[in-house]
């Protein structure tokens, strides 16, 4: 059994993300800190992007998915927000150790924080299975009025939330389109007319 000293110590994983090799230190209390979840993985292998995006990463943990992003758009700049202030620093501490200083975390309870004069054609996330409906009606007419034309708006989600997500994109968006369904999660996607 660890000693309560070795479990305060930094987790680390040394990874590919969208082959662009990424070094993350993570911590106990964090989602997913041994490592990559198969959500995000899954996420990262069908997200197509651009040198130039310009991207938020909604719940953004430690980062995995948002410094995948900032290491393939190195002309870019990527926005991850989390509410809680240990996955912030930690998303911080991983964009500096991966010399990724396009990329930045801030406490943000959705998109509450994010300044409103940006305009995203990217808005990526993961999003938890217990999100509840009125923050993700908050979070899809929020992403709506922050996005670029033609932005996409690309999440995973566990299959049972499928549907949900394509009645709710369709609602918001007016398009949903299935990325790819795995076993256990579903890619979802839709794009600002």
């Amino acid at each position: 059994m660890a000693t309560i000293a070795e479990l305060k110590k930094d987790l680390y994983i040394d990874t590919q993300l969208m082959g662009k090799p990424l070094k993350f230190s993570t911590t106990w209390g964090i989602f997913s800190p041994r490592d990559i979840d198969s959500g995000t993985d899954l996420l990262l292998r069908y997200l197509e992007i651009t040198e130039s995006e310009i991207a938020l990463d909604i719940g953004c943990g430690y980062g995995p998915i948002g410094l995948a992003i900032a290491a393939n758009a190195p002309k870019g700049q990527v926005h991850m927000v989390d509410k809680d202030f240990v996955a912030v620093d930690y998303a911080n501490k991983n964009a500096a150790q991966n010399h990724l200083n396009h990329a930045k975390a801030y406490l943000s309870n959705g998109l509450s924080h994010v300044p409103k004069d940006i305009q995203f054609t990217t808005v990526v996330s993961n999003i938890p299975a217990k999100v509840g409906k009125e923050m993700l009606s908050i979070l899809l007419h929020d992403i709506h009025a922050q996005m670029a034309p033609n932005g996409q708006l690309v999440v995973v989600t566990i299959n049972g939330l499928r549907d949900y997500m394509k009645r709710n994109f369709k609602e918001v968006f007016g398009n949903y389109e299935k990325v790819k369904q795995g076993k256990d999660y579903t890619i979802s996607r839709c794009i600002k007319e």
